[in-house]
């Protein structure tokens, strides 16, 4: 007769009498059961917000919160000013080589600071050409802030440009990027429209989404980054739109940049070098930018790229 027993699975546990009763992922018994308190909401959690798992939405903050205030404040387009963040007003450099020459400085200073002093002349020509196209577009007719100067929102040209628009009584724009070395705003953007951005490639968007032309004073690397990146745009057509850009003062460009030696090489094409309007006159600048913006830009406003 067979033996009706099931044969035993190497495999298997030993059985335990009570082990159907007890669930090994049950918490431990508490005699007191207290409240839990309530967690924070993800999007008020500061720690998250904050962390490599939250990156997707700063990056969208830092698209959506500049366009609700842009939009809120009527901002259709603008003139975009780069430059050297070292360059101080004429009148500051004066009184800064005055001063060394009384304390009786050394050779050395005295020519830094006679640097300083002749370089100045070029955030006094931001200053003024920011004044006067701030003056033109604040008497364009229609709905809307048309042509507002903007800048990287910093010191030298940046604080120059906003200066000049500020002192027209114009609102002015500062995007500005948190830098361990760079103050975070200069004092004459509108308060509304001054902005601290974290990541480089969204203050780039913004600089070039509303931008509808270009003024590129005497600058560093980050000058020549921007003034670049715009070229590299319009000469492979990744932007549609019109952008003139004015390179203020030949004298240090000429010296700085020799682009017919890239013509010369085939790396670029002669007409390429039409994509820059070179110059040394705030006149001439002013002249050709708002003849740009009356022909091309002033009949399609808005943003674009």
């Amino acid at each position: 007769m067979a033996d009706d027993k099931s044969p035993v699975n190497p495999l298997d546990a030993p059985a335990e009498p009570d082990d159907r009763s007890i669930n090994p992922l049950d918490a431990p018994p508490h005699p007191i059961q207290k409240p839990v308190a309530r967690s924070d909401k993800a999007y008020l959690n500061p720690d998250f917000l904050r962390s490599p798992d939250a990156r997707l939405i700063r990056i969208l903050a830092e698209y959506l919160e500049p366009q609700r205030r842009f939009t809120k404040q009527k901002i259709a387009d603008t003139i975009l000013f780069f430059g050297s963040a070292r360059m101080i007003a004429r009148e500051q450099a004066e009184a800064e080589l005055a001063a060394a020459k009384t304390r009786g400085a050394d050779a050395e200073t005295i020519a830094r600071i006679e640097k300083k002093v002749f370089m100045s002349r070029y955030y006094e020509a931001t200053r003024e050409l920011a004044h006067r196209l701030t003056e033109w577009s604040k008497g364009l007719k229609g709905s809307g802030r048309r042509f507002v100067v903007c800048s990287g929102g910093g010191p030298g040209i940046m604080e120059a440009a906003n200066r000049g628009a500020s002192e027209a009584r114009g609102q002015n724009i500062g995007l500005c990027i948190s830098l361990p070395f760079e103050q975070s705003g200069n004092d004459y953007i509108t308060h509304s429209l001054a902005f601290d951005f974290h990541y480089f490639f969204m203050r780039k968007f913004w600089f070039l989404y509303l931008a509808k032309a270009l003024v590129i004073m005497p600058g560093g690397f980050g000058t020549m980054d921007e003034l670049f990146e715009v070229l590299t745009l319009l000469q492979t057509g990744k932007t549609r739109k019109r952008l003139p850009i004015v390179l203020f003062g030949p004298e240090y460009w000429d010296k700085v940049m020799n682009l017919q030696a890239m013509v010369d090489f085939g790396t670029i094409d002669a007409k390429d070098l039409d994509l820059m309007f070179k110059t040394g006159s705030v006149d001439e600048a002013f002249d050709y930018i708002v003849k740009e913006l009356t022909t091309y830009a002033l009949p399609r406003p808005g943003g674009e790229i």
